[in-house]
């Protein structure tokens, strides 16, 4: 009996298929700086110590409006008589990148979520097993699972998940949930999850009931969108990213404190908190900086006692 051996045959370029995928990122100049730039983020971020600690969120009364920053974009609002989070993740690592900042509060310790918002497709802020946990908490309870609003072509990546119901939302498209509205709003940033699927929506959210009003601006660059939102809106508190801002290029989808300051302006909210800086080492600025170039930038605008820093899981009552 005669045994025949098979050779694997290698392309005719002499690559093995992995050497071909990771020949370009090799042999072109930018892309060879771009994974440069991540390895040196990954390397500062493991080596830097994870800080902060949880704190149980307080609950809301007489018609409050309750905001818990947990970190980075996520934060538990208490509204309408609802129970919300917008963006959340709870992730120790954000695939090889650490979080610096602990959560500030802990899943166990929310009641019972009624609606989950989620700007855009991108890894830090659609964060599948945040979501998943939501939802497994709410089972554990015995309580409907939340629902969740997405903007459009989004529903395919948490259809899976066990939310009583997912809600695609274009630009000025609003969704009302009992006492509470939410309309999904215009940012400049993109929303592709992976480099094929450009066509997913992204955006930020207006919530309002009959007293209060918050807008979250997810991930965004400066632009005049944020006058048109506030003309037609008027959210009282603005919650908006002021970090990942360097190389100078990232600016053309994140906002940088000066950014952010005149996108408070222009919006003209009561109250501006800061979010997008501190959690995850995205950029090359110092992860203390955009904080105290906000305290600058609010200083020259005299808007210094508008502007609250929240501390992660302290929650502020409105």
């Amino acid at each position: 009996m005669t045994t025949a051996r098979c050779k694997r045959l290698r392309p005719e370029s002499g690559l093995h298929p992995k050497e071909q995928m990771l020949k370009p990122t090799l042999t072109n100049p930018v892309l060879r700086k771009r994974a440069q730039a991540f390895g040196r983020l990954v390397r500062h971020s493991a080596i830097l110590p994870r800080t902060g600690q949880a704190y149980k969120p307080k609950l809301v009364s007489n018609g409050e409006l309750g905001l818990t920053f947990i970190g980075h974009a996520s934060f538990f609002v208490q509204m309408g008589g609802q129970n919300v989070i917008i963006d959340p993740n709870f992730a120790r690592w954000l695939f090889v990148l650490k979080r610096l900042r602990q959560p500030g509060v802990q899943l166990r310790d929310l009641p019972p979520i009624d609606l989950v918002l989620v700007t855009h497709a991108h890894f830090d802020h659609l964060h599948r097993p945040s979501l998943r946990a939501i939802v497994q908490q709410a089972r554990s309870r015995r309580a409907a699972p939340p629902i969740i609003v997405v903007p459009h072509h989004v529903m395919d990546l948490v259809s899976d998940l066990g939310f009583g119901d997912v809600v695609e939302l274009d630009w000025w498209n609003s969704y009302r949930h009992r006492e509470l509205t939410v309309t999904h709003v215009p940012s400049r940033h993109w929303g592709a999850r992976i480099i094929q699927d450009s066509h997913r929506g992204y955006g930020g959210y207006v919530l309002r009931d009959s007293k209060h009003s918050l807008y979250h601006a997810g991930d965004t660059a400066y632009f005049s969108g944020f006058r048109e939102i506030g003309r037609r809106l008027a959210p009282e508190l603005a919650l908006l990213p002021i970090g990942a801002y360097n190389p100078p290029s990232f600016r053309n989808v994140h906002t940088n404190p000066a950014d952010a300051t005149r996108a408070f302006l222009d919006l003209n909210a009561r109250w501006m908190v800061p979010m997008h800086y501190g959690t995850f080492k995205l950029s090359h600025e110092p992860m203390e900086e955009p904080l105290q170039l906000l305290e600058q930038e609010a200083k020259a605008a005299g808007i210094e006692d508008r502007v609250l820093v929240l501390q992660e899981g302290v929650t502020r009552f409105f």
